[in-house]
């Protein structure tokens, strides 16, 4: 997807591909995305691929990441 945006109710389990990924609810699984945004309300388990990684602070974060050129 170009871009993708879950708010704080949201359940996924599975991997996000897109260019833009704003993250606001529990999600289990992989994010490969160029810009991805982590909503205070997130709840996050997998690896995330980036160019660009912000956090804002209350998050609960089980992750790896790596950020790619």
């Amino acid at each position: 997807a170009t871009e993708i945006e879950t708010d704080s109710n949201s359940n996924i389990k599975g991997n996000i591909n897109a260019q833009d990924t704003s993250l606001g609810g529990k999600l289990q699984g992989n994010v490969n995305s160029d810009k991805i945004k982590i909503k205070k309300t997130a709840e996050i388990e997998g690896v995330l691929n980036q160019k660009v990684l912000s956090i804002e602070e209350g998050a609960s974060l089980k992750i790896k990441t790596e950020t790619y050129e």
